[in-house]
């Protein structure tokens, strides 16, 4: 098969371009920068210069192809909303129309859990739970825009599937981690609630497993979650993970209702205050990071045979340097 990848330099779209050419397919990914080309080469992609809002570059890098995978997201915790809306939105409606034009025979749209923040405690929720009337946080509310465009399409004719991988971890990681191991460096980290809450994981090739088995066999305008498999208790597995890195955290603890309060106080001095930058806390991190948030597979495990081949274990020992 033919695949076009957006997003092919960050780190689901380099594994995604990996397993893809593994299993033999040719792919060609979009690159907006001379250093996004050279990833995309280095993963094994036939680079496609162009942006999201580059229309026409898009038709032209999709034509001939099977799959499109749409991994390509602004995924901050704060920014400007007309950019959550130029990248997340408008973005994935132009990869939408383009691939429609192009004769593409599916879109793959990679979301994320995130699009449930503000409707209720995530605890054990498969793909019955509605998008929230009210989401909280711009990337929560940018990606389930995004979801709508692509069910929309959908509905007009179109085929797509929806992937919703939860904390996507693995060797690689060059946003995670790199976070939180400058917290702890800097003496900010702080376990929410002392950390003692349940969290579902998805190791990164277990995701790139999930989003090819879509392509192949997954139903139009159906979404799917992935995870490795039943929830791990957080604190421990953070604390493996960093360790993975040579960084030992400290058993430093905030309450999490006071983190809560601080962060809802934060957004709202950057917003009334039009401050640059992001602020220390925001509440859709606190959300996804600082309470439960488990998800069910059952659905993707059932319909796609997924299995979520990487342990923890197996992840975990990659990830060791040194």
């Amino acid at each position: 098969m033919k695949a076009f990848v957006t997003g092919g330099s960050g780190f689901v779209g380099k594994a995604l371009i990996a397993a893809l050419r593994a299993q033999g397919h040719e792919v060609k990914a979009l690159a907006r920068s001379a250093e996004a080309t050279q990833a995309v080469k280095g993963a094994g992609a036939e680079p496609v210069a162009g942006d999201l809002d580059e229309v026409a570059a898009l038709r032209s890098g999709m034509t001939g192809c099977d799959w499109v995978f749409h991994s390509a997201a602004y995924v901050k915790d704060w920014g400007p909303r007309e950019l959550y809306w130029k990248v997340n939105v408008q973005g994935t409606q132009n990869v939408l129309d383009a691939a429609k034009t192009a004769g593409v025979k599916r879109v793959v749209h990679i979301s994320s859990e995130a699009v449930l923040v503000g409707g209720g405690p995530i605890v054990n929720v498969d793909e019955t739970r509605p998008l929230p009337e009210r989401p909280i946080g711009r990337y929560s509310w940018s990606k389930g825009e995004a979801e709508r465009r692509v069910r929309a399409a959908c509905d007009k004719g179109q085929d797509t599937v929806i992937v919703r991988p939860r904390f996507v971890w693995g060797k690689g990681d060059n946003t995670l981690v790199p976070i939180m191991t400058r917290m702890v460096r800097t003496g900010a980290f702080r376990w929410i609630g002392g950390g003692q809450y349940k969290t579902s994981t998805a190791h990164v090739r277990n995701v790139c497993e999930g989003l090819l088995l879509a392509a192949e066999r997954g139903r139009s305008g159906e979404i799917y979650f992935l995870t490795d498999g039943p929830p791990v208790d957080f604190k421990p597995f953070i604390t493996d993970m960093l360790a993975t890195q040579g960084v030992s955290i400290p058993d430093k603890t905030a309450p999490r209702p006071l983190v809560k309060a601080l962060a809802a106080a934060a957004e709202g001095v950057w917003q009334g205050l039009a401050l640059s930058g992001e602020p220390p806390l925001t509440r859709q991190a606190v959300m996804l990071a600082g309470e439960e948030v488990t998800v069910n597979d059952a659905k993707a495990r059932r319909e796609l045979g997924y299995v979520g081949k990487v342990t923890i274990a197996e992840g975990l020992e990659e990830m060791k340097v040194g």
